[in-house]
């Protein structure tokens, strides 16, 4: 049996930073300045992420690189697990990702695939929404109100309890 169904993405566009409410700006900033302290010198690709927390606490990451290249770790999963190990109990409002290097398009750059995974995977384990903002070089922002959103048929693993 053949089944199609149509898979709507929606999300908000924004042509510039200054569009967005303050507080988005000012995760977005962090994540800004988070990409400066990437470490890629094999790709120059610099990227950053900042989580809001609930408490209002912010989590940073930045991608690294390292030689031996599935070593290194893109720099959402660095604030997620960051965040988790740091905060276990506090849930995640929004992760602000900004990527640096203009790759000659317009558009902010997507998480990868792993990274759509893990963010969520947390926004399954608190049972809320993660809500993902994502920049480019540009300064378009687009605006996910889930990480649903970005991985429609996420994998989804639940093991069996030991009783």
């Amino acid at each position: 049996m053949k089944k199609q169904q149509s898979i709507k993405l929606q999300y908000n566009e924004y042509t510039s930073l200054n569009s967005l409410l303050k507080v988005d700006q000012k995760l977005l900033y962090k994540a800004i300045e988070a990409a400066k302290n990437a470490y890629a010198p094999y790709s120059d690709f610099k990227v950053g992420s900042a989580i809001q927390m609930m408490n209002g606490s912010v989590v940073i990451g930045s991608n690294q690189e390292n030689a031996a290249y599935p070593s290194g770790l893109c720099a959402e999963r660095v604030a997620l697990f960051s965040a988790s190990a740091n905060h276990p109990e506090e849930e995640m409002h929004t992760i602000a990702v900004f990527a640096e290097k203009d790759l000659g398009y317009d558009e902010p750059v997507s998480p990868c695939g792993a990274c759509r995974q893990v963010m969520m995977e947390y926004e399954l384990k608190q049972a809320r929404k993660l809500r993902v903002l994502l920049m480019g070089s540009s300064g378009k922002v687009w605006e996910f109100e889930s990480v649903s959103s970005l991985l429609p048929f996420a994998f989804i693993f639940k093991p069996q309890k030991s009783s």
